[in-house]
């Protein structure tokens, strides 16, 4: 399937499940436009990241120090996506390490606007924004879009699946001419990423 834009995807999240739970998610965020905008592979599979992409290599990695639920596992910043796994944590009763859930406002009629506070995707919208304003001010191209709409996730539901993700992104690097992001690639599917761990 070739990158397209224009066309309006329908949700991609799991219908029903609480993406603020504690558990392990392998999450996939690509680049506007999927340029390659983070660096380019060598011929022997290493990354080799440009000053954006070392922006978007410390933002995921500092994440953990701003976000005291969310525990960091194996990741990559690829020239035009970063994969890697999110784990929300939880205490010793099983519970979201600080979770509050959202209250809407008491002055307020309306429902609360946003991911719910210490949710997944609490998580990749805080990273998108930061690193975002980051690469922004570096380029000095302020409100210019840095990330793709939206993300792929896929929750990680045993120890099999988390070390098959970690495979995935470890070799990741070394794949690349075969990877379904990479431009040089004529087609290919996104739904294969996610299927190799499965």
């Amino acid at each position: 399937m070739v990158y397209n834009p224009e066309k309006r995807r329908r949700s991609i999240r799991l219908t029903g499940y609480d993406y603020a739970a504690p558990g392990a998610y392998f999450v996939t965020i690509c680049t506007h436009g999927r340029e390659c905008t983070f660096g380019k592979v060598s011929p022997g599979g290493e990354v080799v990241l440009n000053s954006i992409g070392k922006i978007a290599f410390e933002g995921w990695r500092l994440s953990t120090s701003l976000r005291e639920e969310l525990d960091l596992d194996a990741f990559v910043v690829m020239p035009n996506h970063v994969h890697g796994i999110v784990a929300i944590k939880h205490d010793i009763y099983g519970n979201n390490v600080g979770a509050t859930g959202r209250s809407p406002s008491q002055q307020s009629d309306y429902p609360p606007r946003g991911p719910a506070r210490r949710s997944l995707a609490s998580f990749v919208v805080g990273y998108k924004g930061a690193v975002t304003r980051r690469i922004n001010a570096l380029r000095k191209t302020p409100g210019a879009p840095v990330w793709q709409r939206n993300y792929y996730e896929r929750v990680l539901r045993n120890d099999d699946e988390l070390n098959r993700a970690r495979f995935y992104i470890q070799e990741n690097p070394a794949r690349w001419a075969d990877d379904d992001y990479n431009p040089a690639r004529v087609a290919g599917s996104v739904t294969a990423t996610v299927d190799v761990i499965r």
